[in-house]
């Protein structure tokens, strides 16, 4: 027993291998007043957990204010997130469409994955969730529902715009071009301190139509930093389209 300890803080933003030990070590410290944790483990053994259940258990040793998210990412992997509230932290991985409803107000770093594709609607709750995002990481490589395969600002009129006004790097190298388009098309979102890229250069030729569209230029001005798969092709277009940049880096 730890009778006399007060205050707690665990924190591990890589694989934490030992879960289940986490509940009897909160049962010795009975009178605990301020927990602050935040673990994320991934593994069969939470395809097999309900989130209810994670936080019931929580509950049962007297833990109410925390909160769990799990990923579930394919027929026998999840991705599971414990931790304490409020949301302390500035960074999170591994959210998927699923997330409870909760402002992160110190959140800068996020990272989404799932094996289902992201719509619009999710992005309109992570600005909602995440008011000061400055990096988004997207892994996710199934199209989205109402892709808008033609490129055409007709479609693109029924979305409501999403305001990301911090947001200074996007990386969705590993992902479809309909999330490179969910960004960079002014009709869906704004993003006026978008400096750092991460992409196929293939992708951003394809969404900004050969650096002539219009509808994606405004989003792209201030980018400074690309950092693509494919060759840079150093056109006169590219350097119109980015008055801003500065920098190219290949990702190997």
């Amino acid at each position: 027993m730890l009778p006399n300890l007060k205050c707690f803080s665990l924190k591990s933003y890589f694989r934490f291998q030992q879960y289940e030990q986490i509940p009897s070590l909160l049962r010795r410290m009975p009178y605990l007043e301020n927990l602050t944790l935040y673990l994320f483990a991934s593994g069969d053994l939470f395809h097999n957990l309900s989130p209810e259940r994670i936080q019931q258990t929580l509950i049962n040793i007297g833990q109410h204010n925390t909160a769990t998210i799990v990923n579930y990412l394919s027929r026998c992997t999840a991705e599971c997130s414990i931790f304490s509230l409020p949301f302390t932290f500035g960074y999170l991985r591994y959210l998927g469409n699923i997330f409870p409803n909760i402002v992160f107000n110190y959140v800068t770093y996020l990272l989404v994955e799932d094996h289902d594709a992201f719509g619009h609607e999710f992005f309109v709750r992570i600005a909602r969730s995440f008011p000061l995002l400055k990096h988004l990481h997207i892994l996710n490589i199934q199209p989205q529902l109402s892709s808008n395969l033609t490129l055409s600002s007709d479609h693109s009129q029924s979305y409501s715009i999403i305001e990301y006004p911090h947001l200074t790097s996007l990386d969705v190298i590993c992902s479809l071009t309909d999330y490179l388009e969910q960004f960079l098309d002014e009709t869906k979102a704004s993003v006026p301190c978008l400096t750092e890229l991460e992409v196929s250069y293939r992708y951003l030729k394809t969404v900004t139509n050969n650096f002539t569209r219009e509808e994606t230029r405004r989003n792209c001005a201030k980018v400074k930093k690309l950092i693509a798969i494919e060759q840079f092709d150093n056109s006169q277009d590219f350097y119109h389209y980015f008055p801003s940049f500065e920098m190219y880096s290949r990702f190997d």
